[in-house]
């Protein structure tokens, strides 16, 4: 591990218990996780028992890519949100509900809200889509099903 400094090396070898590493864009965050993963790999912890998460599917990629380089095991690294929809993936049938769904951005919840509003003959002004997102937010903020609503 001829690429990492001191401070990195001793955050690399810390394996009791977990570890935050808190430092600026550029600096080798990356590195120490990978590097830390790879270690924990060498020392004999299953790769099914390491999860690494991060925020964006770039990073995800990235850090993938420099385990396998390192350990050449693969490791399930994602994002927060992939994570969740995987899990709905596998377990949502629990629930009584299909597994066959589509999550929506920001993007596609606007233009389904605008399709609805246009096919009930009502304008899709901004406003109207900005209140009917709140309502939604709401309802589900609240575990509220659309069974539950009152029709207007």
């Amino acid at each position: 591990m001829h690429d990492l400094n001191e401070t990195q090396e001793i955050a690399v070898h810390h394996v009791e218990g977990p570890l935050l590493v808190l430092a600026g864009a550029g600096s080798g965050k990356t590195r120490i996780v990978t590097h830390r993963i790879a270690h924990l790999l060498s020392l004999g912890v299953p790769a099914h028992e390491i999860l690494a998460l991060t925020f964006t599917n770039k990073a995800a990629g990235e850090m993938r890519h420099r385990v396998q380089q390192l350990s050449h095991q693969f490791v399930l690294t994602c994002t927060f949100h992939s994570l969740a929809a995987k899990i709905l993936r596998e377990s949502i049938h629990e629930i009584g509900f299909s597994n066959h769904f589509t999550i929506y951005d920001e993007e596609d919840s606007v233009a389904l809200i605008k399709n609805c509003l246009k096919s009930l003959g009502y304008d899709d002004d901004k406003s109207a889509v900005r209140s009917i997102k709140h309502a939604i937010s709401h309802a589900k903020n609240a575990l509220q099903f659309p069974s539950d609503l009152k029709k207007p």
